[in-house]
């Protein structure tokens, strides 16, 4: 059963637009070519907060982190704000009971902002600086998983009290995604490689740990990958770790109770896309997780994991607007975005379909490839997409599953401003962040 299959069970609306599973579940198609989004008409959002404009659905989030801790009762769930990290956002799955995995200092800074409870916040990264390092500790944030040794002498210099530790673990488990979000291979920056086994490098991480006596290990971590579909992976990644925590126990005498499985888990950008099943993931993960402890007489350990995309990218879309059509050989159609708002596709060949809102066409489609405004070849946006072939400047096009890792990318490429987040709930739109202006940009020019 996938997330968006689980949700009805919680009283949710069953989809009847577009592609189900691709748009979100409150997009419905209205009268003269409309797109309603969250109960309010897509081109009025268009006209009142501009374009390019993320729209973000606040009960879908709502109703994904629920899902999540119905799936999950026993384990915690936290959300991996690097999806995307407002002090909305925060709020929301904060007051839905979730954790929060932190990266950096500015992001501890959003949680201290809305004031997220400091003992369901991590913190991790390959490469956590004195800053990160320092806010995390200010806050009391209670778990900090370290990726290396020099940063666990680092954060024990810096540690006064008991603070808790999990040691980031590379399972080498494959997860058949783009190299550029795998994470739980050999050979790549994350987590301490067990190629070589517990005694030596895995080994030297827990001594260096133990010996510190501002910090006390509580358990291990490990992240696969992102945009995983298989569950197959995580069972095999949750089989090795076991395995690891049982090897350690032998070789440092220590009994390690906590074991966080990560994220990264698959959501749907196009028709015919993988979703994640997370009935089956959830029953697989049981199964492992109690035939290997009981097998090795290993208690069972206490269970995080750390959905980011799964909670915000299908609740969210993009709008634009045309600026330039262009046919010939190709058909270029050119909107007011582009990589500055949506990098994915340039970062690791995202594919992404979009549809024409506002009006209704009768013209033949005809496939077109929608790109940015940016001076970059590599900036389209969608490739041999369907749209009518009156499409003109001034029309808009709306994107799906743009809540995830849009906002959270963005750049001012070209010195163009960042696009407003909209929250919409029940018909009602609120700006959670403004759009960035030149005057903002200027700012931080001093000279």
């Amino acid at each position: 059963m996938t997330l968006s299959e689980l949700l009805p069970s919680l009283g949710c609306e069953a989809a009847d637009h577009l592609e189900p599973g691709v748009w979100p579940r409150s997009t419905r198609l209205g009268p003269g070519g409309e797109l309603l989004f969250a109960g309010a008409p897509v081109s009025h959002l268009a006209a009142r907060f501009g374009t390019p404009a993320y729209l973000l659905d606040e009960d879908e989030v709502r109703q994904n982190a629920r899902a999540y801790r119905k799936a999950l009762p026993d384990a915690e769930v936290a959300y991996a704000s690097k999806a995307l990290c407002t002090r909305a956002v925060l709020r929301w799955v904060a007051e839905e009971g979730l954790s929060l995995d932190t990266c950096s200092a500015g992001e501890i800074a959003v949680a201290r902002s809305v004031g997220f409870p400091a003992e369901r916040i991590l913190l991790h990264g390959n490469a956590k600086t004195p800053e990160d390092l320092k806010a995390a500790l200010s806050y009391g944030v209670r778990r900090i998983v370290v990726d290396s040794l020099d940063e666990i002498e680092q954060l024990g210099a810096l540690a006064t009290g008991a603070q808790q530790v999990l040691i980031r673990v590379t399972p080498d488990v494959a997860a058949g995604t783009h190299a550029a979000i795998t994470t739980g291979t050999e050979g790549q920056k994350f987590g301490f490689s067990l190629r070589e086994g517990v005694r030596d490098n895995l080994g030297r991480a827990v001594s260096a740990v133990l010996a510190q006596p501002g910090l006390r290990l509580a358990g291990l971590h490990c992240h696969i990958g992102s945009q995983v579909s298989r569950v197959d992976f995580y069972e095999l990644a949750a089989r090795k770790m076991i395995g690891v925590l049982v090897a350690l126990r032998e070789t440092h005498g220590v009994t390690l109770r906590e074991l966080d499985l990560g994220g990264g888990h698959a959501v749907r950008y196009l028709p015919g896309d993988m979703g994640f099943d997370i009935d089956g993931y959830v029953r697989r993960l049981r199964v492992a997780l109690a035939y290997e402890c009981a097998s090795h007489g290993f208690p069972l350990p206490k269970l995080t994991i750390e959905p980011g995309r799964a909670i915000v990218g299908p609740a969210g879309i993009t709008v634009y607007r045309v600026c330039a059509v262009k046919r010939g050989s190709r058909t270029f159609v050119a909107v007011d975005g582009g990589m500055s708002d949506n990098a994915r596709p340039a970062l690791y060949g995202a594919a992404y379909t979009a549809r024409l809102i506002g009006r209704r066409s009768r013209a033949a489609r005809r496939p077109m490839t929608v790109v940015g405004r940016h001076c970059e070849s590599g900036d389209v946006l969608a490739d041999g997409l369907s749209l009518p072939d009156d499409v003109h400047p001034g029309d808009l096009l709306a994107v799906p599953c743009t809540g995830a890792y849009h906002h959270s990318l963005a750049s001012n490429y070209n010195l163009v401003g960042r696009p407003p987040v909209v929250g919409v709930s029940r018909g009602t739109a609120t700006l959670l962040v403004r759009r960035e202006t030149e005057e903002d940009l200027l700012k931080r020019d001093l000279g």
